[in-house]
């Protein structure tokens, strides 16, 4: 289903409000069509209050401040003060999550505002992250741009540098476990990694009832989807073909690229063997029923010269072929219409001896034999 990825995209993008009781009711009933997915879950969300006090005690550390009342611990406040004002239906319909914990870091630490500002320049923004993997570097922050990083990158089509961002995150010390969950299978699902995306999107379901509807149902969508393809299939080639594409528009022409080039031409000529192997064998099955029965019931003559192993009576049916007066007697266009038509089909030798056999016919020299 090549069409679900354009859907997914808009949808996940889209700021849904949280589910409500009916919705989760809806989505919470489908579990029972997969016994599988019906597993103890192995992750918890936090809640957004926990969010927040997790978020005000990461700032106050990060900025050596022992009050709560400090500069940059009051500044993280009042942004959370004010998204929380700015929902009118609750916390739930006020800013993103991870848009808000992503400006609390770059609130504290300036190399957070940098990894945002260059986003949009490959080149530059592996410089900007490397701070990342900095041992140094507090779980809280590592975490939360590592995941605003990777659903940006997603959004953009640059799964390539989003997956590896996704990839080792710990659920645990997550602020939004089901969002890591649902963009890193959206990658895997992408880069045509069937196994990780099921594995992404189960885990993922565990807490069918409680994630967003849009994760739940489109996430159950794309695992049914790459659960169907087949390596070097045509529809894993036109995805990889695809995929091609898509590297192309962004500038990616590089190693990378060009083996997942390499690769489609390989499944291609393997498909392309496999088919003339098919052919070739139905063509010899269908030579070898021809052939069957000694002397070819099909019409197909022996390949040596001998007596037949026919067990038919003999007799020749006769048939009324009219007067012999002028038969043999062909006008002379109609005669070499026929010879042409002899010699079109039939090697050059048997023209001559019809010729002779024509005219022994119109001299009479026929009818001695």
């Amino acid at each position: 289903m090549p069409w679900l990825w354009p859907c997914a995209v808009v949808i996940a993008v889209a700021g849904w409000p949280a589910p409500t009781s009916a919705d989760t009711e809806a989505v919470g009933s489908l579990r029972g069509h997969d016994p599988e997915l019906a597993r103890r879950p192995s992750w918890t969300s936090p809640s957004r209050a926990e969010i927040r006090d997790r978020a005000l005690t990461w700032a106050a550390a990060a900025a050596g401040e022992q009050a709560p009342d400090g500069p940059v611990t009051r500044r993280v406040a009042d942004l959370w003060d004010e998204a929380e004002r700015s929902g009118s239906s609750g916390p739930a319909s006020g800013p993103d999550l991870i848009d808000l914990c992503m400006a609390t870091v770059a609130v504290v630490d300036p190399r957070a505002a940098a990894t945002r500002g260059a986003i949009e320049h490959p080149v530059g923004l592996t410089a900007a992250t490397a701070w990342l993997d900095d041992a140094s570097t507090v779980p809280f922050a590592r975490v939360t741009v590592r995941l605003w990083l990777g659903r940006e990158l997603v959004r953009r089509n640059r799964f390539d540098e989003a997956r590896p961002l996704l990839a080792d995150l710990d659920l645990n010390q997550a602020i939004d476990p089901a969002a890591v969950l649902f963009f890193r299978g959206c990658c895997e699902h992408w880069l045509l990694a069937p196994e990780a995306a099921a594995e992404s999107f189960d885990r993922l379901l565990e807490r069918e009832s409680e994630i967003p509807v849009r994760y739940a149902r489109l996430a159950r969508l794309l695992r049914a989807d790459i659960a169907t393809l087949e390596a070097d299939s045509l529809d894993h080639i036109a995805r990889r073909m695809r995929d091609v594409r898509r590297r192309l528009d962004l500038g990616q022409a590089g190693p990378l690229t060009r083996g997942v080039q390499q690769g489609v031409v390989e499944s291609l000529d393997k498909l392309i063997d496999e088919l003339e192997n098919q052919q070739q064998q139905g063509q010899s099955a269908s030579s070898g029923a021809g052939s069957a029965g000694e002397g070819g019931a099909s019409g197909t003559p022996m390949e040596d010269s001998r007596i037949a192993g026919g067990r038919g009576a003999g007799e020749v049916q006769k048939k009324e072929l009219g007067s012999g007066a002028g038969w043999g007697n062909l006008p002379p266009h109609e005669r070499e219409a026929a010879l042409q038509q002899i010699g079109r089909e039939y090697p050059p030798h048997y023209r001559e001896a019809i010729e002779q056999y024509f005219k022994r016919l119109a001299t009479g020299g026929e009818a001695d034999r």
